[in-house]
Formats: C-alpha cells, sequence, structure tokens
C-alpha cells in the first residue's frame, strides 16, 4: 500500500487551562521544514480566532465535599470529570465509614464530575462555583440521594426524579403512537396527549431557570435541550430547521458546559444522527455550527479538530471524504484561526488540502500527461470514450492486486466499444517494476509513470492505493475512492441524470 505522507493535527488539550495539566493531550502535524508562509494560503478577509485568554478562570472556590454511600464500601474511589470528548481523572479519595471525601484548595474545574469506583458503580456530582457540601446518596439507587450546600446537585438530583417520573407517563403514549396510522382518530388524541406531556416538562424546566437563572445546572440543562419540532413545515424542512436549531440552548460563553457530557453528545448526534452523509450537508453542517464559535476559542478548536478527525479520508467510507478536509483547512485551519498551531504546521495543512482540491466530486477533472512504457507521451484527455477510468496503483500493493485483474476483465469487455477507457497511472515505483507490473497483468490499457511525479501533483490525489476515479463525458468526476465492481453502477447512475 501506498501513501503521501501521513497527518496528525495538535489538538485543543494543550488548551485546556493551566489548573488541569492532566488534560493537556497534544500531537504533531507533519509537515516541511524551514518554509515560508504562502500568500496563497491566507485570507486576510476572513475574521480570526484569538487564542484563551490566560488567567481565565475555570476552577471553583476552594473545594471541600464529601459523598457518603447507603451501602457497605471501602476502598478507593476516583473523581472523574469531563472536558470535550475526554475522561481525565481529576483525584481519588480512599472511604472511610463509607464516605469518600474530596479537598483541594485551589478548587476543581467546574463541570459534571462522576465518583466512581472500580467496580464502575457511580454517582454523579456537580461541581459549580460554591465546591463546599456534603451529599448521602446510594449507589443502587440516586433517587435515595439528599444533599446539603449545594444548590448545584439539589436540583441535579430533585430533576432526576421529576424526568423518572415523566418517563414513566411518556413511554406509553410514545409507544401507542408508534403502532397507530397517523390517519386514524386514535393518532390525533395521543398526539395530544404527548404535547401537554411536553407542555408540562418544558414548564417545569422554565420554572427551574427562571427561579435559578444564574445556576450552572441550568446552563448545564439547558444546553442539553433539542429544538421544538416544527410540525407546520413538510418532512424535509423539518429536518432542516431542526438541524439549524440544534445549537440554539447552548452558551458557548460557558466553558463550563465543555466538562460535561453534553457537548460530545451533541457533537456525535448532530454529525451522525441529523446531518445526510454527503460531503455538502456535512460542511453546510460545519459552517453553522464553527461560525457560531468564532468568539469562543476552545469550543471553536474541539469542534474543528473533532470534524476534521471524524471525516479523515482514510477513516471513513464517505465517498470524496477529501471534500471536507479541504473545507474544513481551507476555511477553519487558517494562519488567523488555527491559534493553537504555528505557522509550518498550518502550511502543511494547507499544502494537504491544495493537493486534494484539485480532483473533488463534481469538479472538471485535471488532465494529465505523461510517458507510456514504450517512451510516447499519453494525454488523458486525447481519449474520447464516454467515459474515463482514471486507476492510481503500485505494484506491489496488496489491494492493487486484488482490483487490477478486475479493471483489465471490465476494460477488455467495453474496449473498442466507446463507452469506457482507461487511463492507469503507476506511483511510487522504478520504470522495471512497473514493466513487470504490465506484462504481468496483461494489461492493454493505458498506462503511464512519471518518476518526478510532476506530471500528476495536485492533479487526481492519492492517500492509498488503487484509487479509483471516473469521469464522464464533460471530464466532470462523477466517482472516487470506488472498488473496479462499483465503477458501473457510478456510470449507471450519470446516465439517469
Amino acid at each position: 500500500m501506498w501513501k503521501y505522507m501521513s497527518f496528525l493535527f495538535v489538538l485543543f488539550y494543550s488548551c485546556a487551562n493551566s489548573s488541569s495539566s492532566s488534560e493537556t493531550t497534544s500531537a504533531t502535524t507533519t509537515s516541511s521544514t524551514n518554509i515560508s508562509k504562502p500568500q496563497s494560503f491566507e485570507n486576510n478577509a476572513e475574521k480570526g480566532v484569538e487564542a484563551p485568554k490566560e488567567g481565565v478562570k475555570d476552577n471553583g472556590a476552594p473545594a471541600k465535599f464529601s459523598v457518603k454511600f447507603k451501602e457497605n464500601v471501602s476502598g478507593l474511589t476516583y473523581l472523574i470529570g469531563t472536558y470535550a470528548d475526554q475522561n481525565v481523572r481529576m483525584d481519588s479519595s480512599r472511604v472511610s465509614a463509607n464516605t469518600a471525601s474530596f479537598d483541594k484548595p485551589e478548587g476543581y474545574p467546574q463541570g459534571l464530575y462522576y465518583v466512581i469506583f472500580p467496580d464502575n458503580k457511580f454517582v454523579q456530582i456537580m461541581l459549580g462555583e460554591d465546591q463546599t457540601f456534603s451529599m448521602e446518596t446510594s449507589l443502587n439507587d440516586p433517587s435515595q440521594t439528599s444533599v446539603k450546600g449545594s444548590i448545584e446537585n439539589e436540583l441535579f438530583y430533585e430533576n432526576m426524579k421529576y424526568e423518572r417520573a415523566h418517563r414513566t407517563k411518556m413511554q406509553p403514549v410514545t409507544d401507542k403512537l408508534k403502532s397507530l396510522d397517523k390517519e386514524s382518530a386514535e393518532y390525533t388524541k395521543a398526539m395530544a396527549e404527548r404535547k401537554v406531556l411536553v407542555s408540562e416538562r418544558e414548564a417545569h424546566l422554565a420554572a427551574i431557570a427562571k427561579k435559578h437563572p444564574n445556576s450552572f445546572y441550568v446552563k448545564f440543562k439547558q444546553a442539553g435541550q433539542n429544538p421544538t419540532l416544527r410540525e407546520d413545515l413538510p418532512d424535509e424542512e423539518q429536518v432542516a430547521a431542526y438541524r439549524n436549531e440544534f445549537w440554539d440552548n447552548v452558551d458557548f460563553s460557558d466553558i463550563r458546559i465543555m466538562r460535561t457530557p453534553v457537548i460530545k453528545n451533541k457533537l456525535n448526534r448532530y454529525f451522525t444522527e441529523i446531518t445526510p452523509q454527503n460531503p455538502d450537508a456535512i460542511r453546510d453542517a460545519a459552517d453553522n455550527l464553527l461560525n457560531r464559535v468564532l468568539d469562543y476559542p476552545r469550543y471553536y478548536q474541539f469542534f474543528a479538530n473533532w470534524i476534521v478527525f471524524k471525516y479523515e479520508p482514510t477513516k471513513t467510507t464517505l465517498m470524496d471524504a477529501e471534500a471536507v478536509f479541504v473545507h474544513m483547512i481551507q476555511n477553519y485551519f487558517t494562519y488567523n484561526r488555527a491559534f493553537w498551531s504555528d505557522s509550518t504546521q498550518v502550511y502543511g495543512l494547507q499544502l494537504r488540502a491544495h493537493e486534494m482540491a484539485q480532483s473533488l466530486i463534481g469538479q472538471e477533472g485535471p488532465n494529465v500527461t505523461a510517458n507510456d512504457q514504450y517512451g510516447k507521451p499519453q494525454t488523458l484527455f486525447d481519449k474520447t470514450a464516454d467515459y474515463l477510468v482514471v486507476y492510481l496503483f503500485n505494484p506491489t500493493c496488496e489491494h492493487c492486486a486484488v482490483e487490477t485483474p478486475k479493471l483489465v476483465e471490465l476494460y477488455n469487455r467495453e474496449k473498442g466499444k466507446g463507452h469506457l477507457d482507461v487511463y492507469s497511472i503507476v506511483v511510487d515505483t522504478d520504470d522495471k517494476e512497473w514493466k513487470d507490473y504490465l506484462k504481468n497483468n496483461n494489461i492493454e490499457f493505458t498506462s503511464v509513470f512519471d518518476p518526478t511525479n510532476k506530471a500528476i501533483y495536485a492533479k487526481y490525489f492519492v492517500n492509498v492505493t488503487p484509487e479509483v476515479y471516473v469521469l464522464n463525458k464533460d471530464r466532470t468526476i462523477i466517482g472516487k475512492n470506488l472498488k473496479i465492481e462499483q465503477v458501473e453502477e457510478v456510470i449507471r447512475r450519470d446516465q439517469q441524470k
């Protein structure tokens, strides 16, 4: 398998508050050194993103709290916090008299925590500004929890009881709706019941927010709420509105929410469940989210890195994941915005995106001219077949050994009909290895090799071999990242347009 340079990103964790050094994680970007900044990569008109200001206080007041368990317990417990999509061990306590006690003069970063035992039994606690309190609870039944001295935890556990009771009422109605015809009177009646229950819950949460407007728990709870489904809109528009409003309840000025599971859960649902898995939809969803957090650097850094990692081209089955990567790098990993990276790292990422950007689906395919095995120049666009397959391969590639015979078979079946032709480009090899491969595989279609790579650089991007592109009559790229058996289906779909 042949690869261009691999790459990683300097992650957002280095942006964590210095008081939370246990949360710091880093990675490096592979890129060339001693390279001047190319002006073409700079967008001076874009709004920059400033690094978080030093001294921003994430921690609460001095911490001194205890958790007493109704069960007979012993041994160590651990205080586990969250930052973005990472769980972090913040402290430990040896249980004494069924009680775990935690004491930290500088306080803990404000967020949602788990007091967890080695057998994975746990209780949850909220640490806001005031971190002096006590609570008694049961590992088996959190509804038995009582709290003294912490409004955040009082609200947390009181509302937990409410939510449990509310689910008991809501679940039968939800189950009933699934079994009914939407046009029936019974369905209309069940929907009315559901709306009443939803309204009751909304009123309950609104009352808490009104009574405790500055509570961390309120911010946390509001951030986790989903938008109201716009039932007055057609189905497709409902989904679009839901997606566009998905982040409206999150206060991005409050970094404490980053230290709860809400952000990672919403992020995963936003991209995995409610965003169609195609590059255009993913880019639009990314823009909607990232443009909300340009003034909130730690959210911006986490979101930008998370999206790029999720759709990293070698780790996803998404066709043309490079389109997402290119969009993200060219718009959000720029010199003005990627404050966590130095100029060399940004240059490396921008260069990588530039190489990918020339061969995205929907664009006109680049023309290529290089010499064949006889030393004769062969030009891709001199071919006149309706559809062209551009096949990038390496003679020692295991996957190429599987796909090349399939391509030979397809070509032999279609040659001379004017319907399909093949232009193959060999990479990362030598002249003898290439020519032996052509002979051993009975390859009759065009094959070219440029030992300098100048003829193909920044034209048809290949990260792993084989890479398969399909161009239509207009020489527009209509497929990539394909198996050979997918080529005819891609052509069939293009013909039906």
